[in-house]
């Protein structure tokens, strides 16, 4: 197909006098103004805190009456202050979604932080395995744990009387489901490759990161009667007061590798780094780590009907190795003072740093005596390395493997037996680990140069490598999903159940080789960050499915929806329409890019969103997709500067 000439922007940012004239027409029909432009308020007075606020400083130190209502059996859910105090102690109140009647089906998702992603011995796998088969079993029979790509464990399906004896017993792997989730720091991401760097080991930073920002022990020891010496507060440690974050804040290091055939070092952003309230990037110089850059107000979570952005934080500064911790200290600081704590839709960082900009949070920083370099020009934090297949660990000579596990579930399930093969992998070969990647795949590491033909051999005796007997495709492997309906309570639609069965598709009709990469999430809150793959889906209700495009393999680069500033495009995408249209997007971009050296993403920033636009108009498979729209989403302005 030939490509319809347009203007090169890829975006149409909203102008001013589009808002000027929604703020007019609203005036003349009498109508209540809603905000066009995010406006979140800054060190929000007392009298105009929210009720989860209310919460966390009425809960006497994150304890509340948890201890009481999560051992009460005789009502299967809790009230709203207990759940809200409950998520940072890692528990989710959950419900069966595929449930259908008044009385809802409860259930709670358990969520262990593992810094760096690990590692994990065989013993602390011999626990959670048990507390799996014990307490995870699904509706329909099937026990499993689920990798996240913030390097947890989720634990699903988990009813209240097993809540208390769960979170007990993980803390017997030296592992805890505290900061979990709730309004604090949450896990700690970094490259689990680098644990075995000989410049910079990201994943002992990360655990050193997550002591010092881990919320106090003192309510989760006495509430689920954790009886170790492991689990301290430090005597140096990040203030949460009363009423903790505004928000979550997520935190991701980056990692650095040395090519073994060039000698040349490469920077990794496995971690995705700035879709993080702050990204640190190791600084390589004459072979050592001595700097970090860092970025910060990066977050992929949206609420729809709201004017808020899914964005890549911005470069902030240089900061010394010294100085990084007390940095990242600072800018917590800064956002639990000026954070919005009356809407929590625009509370993240992202929001005090649009307000405010990148330059103030910077003067903020250095009011609180952490002093830092400018950010180096055009910085590249390096490719979103996947840690696929057999990998050097440099400090000891012995080796890694990277095993692809679809959407991080590990269950015995009709493509695999992956959950019998990471316990019983681990113990056939000894001394090896286990760590959980960023891509929510699983790292054996600690194998020898001997093991390598068995180890391989061992893991495709368990059906992993293939489905319906084929190898895994290029496309099946760099793409994923979070976790959608039935098991979260936040999805709208499915995302881990669809996404195998739309690669299936996509495989059949021939497109398995494609570099590319798919996202699905089953909501807004995108925690597989669509939009920063080559295509991303957002879930919009039942099997519907709004699109972003623009994304870049290596994180780059925020994909965005399909707009021309006016008009919102497949912001509903069925999923019957979904193959055809992945389809017909491969193919106009094989046919009209530069060269196989051009990646679709760079395709799409390049030709602009208005081509795009007129390309889907003008091709009649297509076309009636775009019948239907929606008044254009908020778009932020960074992301215009990003795209343009």
């Amino acid at each position: 197909m030939k490509m319809p000439s347009a203007p090169t922007h890829w975006l149409k940012c909203l102008s001013v006098p589009t808002i000027l004239d929604y703020f007019v027409t609203h005036q003349k029909k009498g109508l209540p103004l809603k905000p066009t432009t995010p406006q979140p308020l800054l060190q929000t007075p007392e009298d105009q805190i929210n009720a989860v606020e209310q919460f966390k400083r009425d809960s006497n130190g994150l304890q509340g009456q948890l201890a009481e209502h999560l051992r009460d059996n005789s009502t299967e859910d809790i009230i709203e202050a207990t759940e809200q105090i409950a998520k940072c102690h890692g528990i989710y109140l959950e419900y069966n979604r595929a449930k259908t009647g008044r009385e809802k089906d409860w259930r709670y998702l358990i969520r262990l932080s593992a810094p760096g992603g690990g590692s994990f011995n065989l013993k602390q796998w011999n626990i959670l395995e048990d507390l799996s088969n014990k307490y995870t079993v699904s509706p329909d029979g099937i026990a499993s744990m689920r990798l996240t790509t913030r390097q947890n464990i989720q634990f699903h399906w988990v009813n209240k009387k097993n809540l208390i004896n769960l979170v007990h017993d993980i803390a017997l792997t030296g592992f805890y489901t505290l900061n979990g989730c709730g309004d604090n720091a949450r896990n700690v991401m970094g490259c689990p490759l680098s644990k075995f760097s000989t410049v910079f080991d990201g994943v002992a930073m990360c655990h050193q990161f997550a002591d010092y920002f881990r919320l106090p022990v003192e309510s989760h020891i006495k509430i689920f009667e954790i009886d170790t010496n492991e689990l301290q507060t430090p005597v140096e440690h990040f203030n949460y007061g009363p009423q903790l974050l505004n928000r979550k804040f997520k935190i991701g290091i980056g990692a650095v590798h040395q090519n073994e055939q060039t000698g040349l070092w490469i920077n990794d952003n496995c971690v995705e780094m700035r879709t993080n309230d702050v990204g640190i990037a190791p600084v390589i110089e004459n072979g050592q780590v001595n700097n970090f850059m860092l970025y910060a107000g990066g977050g992929q979570g949206e609420k729809f009907g709201k004017p808020t952005f899914a964005g890549l934080a911005l470069p902030l500064g240089v900061f010394s190795k010294e100085n990084v911790l007390a940095g990242v200290d600072a800018i917590m600081q800064v956002q639990q003072e000026y954070g919005d704590r009356k809407n929590r839709h625009w509370a993240r960082l992202k929001y005090v740093v649009q307000a405010q900009g990148i330059d103030w949070l910077g003067q903020e920083i250095k009011k609180r005596g952490v002093d830092f370099a400018p950010p180096i020009a055009d910085f590249n934090p390096g490719p979103r390395m996947l840690h696929h297949g057999w990998q050097k660990q440099p400090s000891n000579n012995q080796w890694a493997y990277g095993a692809y596990i679809e959407n991080g579930r590990l269950a015995n399930a009709q493509h695999g037996n992956l959950k019998d093969m990471t316990i019983q992998t681990l113990e056939k070969f000894p001394n090896t680990e286990v760590m959980i990647t960023p891509n929510q795949d699983l790292l054996f590491i600690n194998i020898s140069e001997d093991a390598k033909e068995n180890f391989t051999a061992h893991l495709a005796s368990y059906g992993h490598g293939k489905r319906h007997g084929k190898a895994y495709s290029t496309l099946r492997i760099l793409s994923g999903a979070c976790v959608g309906l039935p098991t979260c309570r936040l999805a709208t639609a499915d995302s881990e159940q669809y996404e195998p069965t739309l690669l299936d598709q996509l495989d059949e009709l021939g497109y398995g080789d494609m570099t590319e990469s798919i996202g699905i999430t089953g909501c807004e809150r995108q925690c597989f960050r669509p939009a920063t793959k080559t295509i991303g889906l957002i879930g919009q209700g039942p099997h519907r499915y709004a699109i972003k495009l623009g994304g870049s393999e290596d994180a780059s680069t925020q994909g965005q929806f399909i707009s021309d500033g006016e008009k919102w495009y497949l912001a509903q995408v069925m999923a019957d329409d979904m193959p055809m249209l992945i389809g017909e997007l491969f193919d106009y971009y094989k046919a009209n890019r530069q060269d196989t050296s051009e990646t679709m993403g760079a395709f799409h920033r390049r030709i602009g969103m208005n081509a795009l636009i007129a390309m889907l108009h003008a091709n009649e498979k297509t076309a009636p997709l775009m019948v239907k729209t929606r008044p254009a989403p908020y778009v932020h302005d960074a992301a215009c500067d990003i795209l343009h």
